[in-house]
């Protein structure tokens, strides 16, 4: 028996576990993260001759890996959403981006750089792959399945569904801020950089993003639904593959065009569920997506798993974990809150969708993708033991208790209809 076999063997032992694992533990105070990140540890634990598991050394396999990981769950984020986006139906959405991420970030930075004593750059990149959001890990708190209702979506599942979908886009020109700021000042300060950032990452790419994911999620909305022809019509065809098909073709030809990828696959998405909400094609793009979705999930976690369980945390300092347990327990809760003052969400829904800002695969992604565009004055070892830190407490935590919480919020809302 060669490794190889036991990759494959592994492998589809894992497949099998993400499609029966969700439903077994429904409810449960687990999560089906939580599972292959520990059967990551485990396994990378016994011993055995196992390929080494380090994004410092592996980084654009890294970067590649998390990337398509985002932009899968973007596309099914953006299928399953029912409300028509506009202003007032979206508002705890544009409360939680206007208000809540620009706050987490800026405490998180003056926190890093205070407490780490870390130069500017470093700490602002901390912030800036710490603000996506991934309720893909906590299944239990984002929307289900596509509907023709455009209220089924309670309002916590809805928002951090939402949030998620457009604060992975968003969080880049606060990484190209961080990169920007490297580049011109080292590890010191500069202001000269902001000019052009200003313009060129944020107006200009976030532009080209959101008007190219309209426009190719119009284009393949009429492809889908709209032609005569039952060959060219996709949608008589019911073939979910097409999913991926829309959201790579999002994303490059966004990227081509020199703007934000990850908020135009989001941006398409909504638009092709714009296009014909009541149809039931709908549902079969977004159930291969989500299949896809949990595959890739399951892999990168087994993975984040091994590299914690290969002395992935060596560079980790009290006070680096200090840091990360401060943004899970502290920040996002509170500017959280601050930021649904006088929102939807009233009372414990509003503590909820305050707290469950779960980190995850974009935050690895935006790491990896920053360290490969110009050097930062803090070893690497220590940024990503910061940020796997982060994201493993995060697993834990809201994969344990999202089951139960979100549970107890669907009885009071019962009990309250009735």
């Amino acid at each position: 028996m060669t490794l190889t076999d036991g990759v494959y063997a592994c492998a589809g032992v894992g497949a099998l576990l993400t499609g029966v694992l969700p439903r077994a533990l429904a409810g449960r105070p687990v999560s089906l993260p939580l599972i292959f990140l520990a059967g990551g540890f485990c396994v990378y634990l016994l011993p055995l001759q196992l390929p080494a598991i380090d994004p410092v050394a592996d980084r654009q396999i890294t970067e590649h890996l998390t990337e398509i990981g985002v932009i899968v769950a973007l596309m099914g984020a953006g299928l399953a959403l029912n409300r028509p986006v506009g202003r007032r139906s979206w508002s705890t959405t544009w409360r939680l981006l206007g208000i809540t991420m620009p706050l987490t970030v800026a405490v998180t930075a003056l926190l890093a750089w205070g407490l780490l004593d870390w130069p500017p750059a470093a700490a602002l990149l901390l912030a800036a792959v710490l603000a996506p959001t991934d309720p893909v890990l906590a299944a239990e708190v984002r929307v289900g399945e596509p509907t023709s209702d455009e209220d089924d979506e309670d309002e916590v599942r809805f928002a951090l569904t939402s949030e998620a979908g457009l604060n992975d886009g968003l969080a880049f020109p606060l990484v190209y801020a961080a990169v920007a700021l490297a580049a011109a000042a080292g590890g010191g300060w500069s202001a000269g950089w902001i000019g052009g950032w200003a313009l060129q990452d944020v107006l200009v790419k976030c532009t080209v993003g959101v008007l190219g994911g309209i426009l190719v999620g119009r284009l393949l909305g009429w492809l889908f639904f709209r032609p005569r022809s039952s060959v060219l019509r996709l949608s008589a065809h019911r073939e979910g593959f097409v999913a991926l098909g829309a959201t790579f073709l999002s994303y490059g030809t966004t990227e081509l065009a020199g703007g934000y990828g990850f908020l135009a696959v989001f941006t398409t998405a909504c638009t092709i569920r714009a296009a014909e909400r009541s149809h039931g094609y709908h549902n079969v793009l977004h159930d291969f997506v989500e299949q896809v979705e949990r595959l890739l999930t399951a892999a990168v976690l087994f993975l984040v798993g091994a590299y914690i369980a290969s002395g992935g945390l060596a560079g980790l300092t009290w006070r680096g974990a200090l840091v990360a347990l401060a943004v899970l327990l502290v920040i996002r809760p509170l500017t959280g809150w601050i930021g649904l003052l006088g929102g939807s969400p009233r009372g414990v829904e509003r503590w909820v969708v305050a707290g469950y800002g779960i980190r995850g695969i974009g935050s690895l992604y935006y790491l990896a993708y920053a360290l490969g565009q110009t050097g930062f004055p803090v070893p690497e070892s220590e940024l990503w033991a910061v940020v796997t830190f982060t994201v493993l407490v995060s697993v834990v935590l809201h994969g344990v208790t999202s089951g139960p919480v979100v549970s107890r919020l669907d009885r009071r809302r019962e009990k309250a209809a009735s």
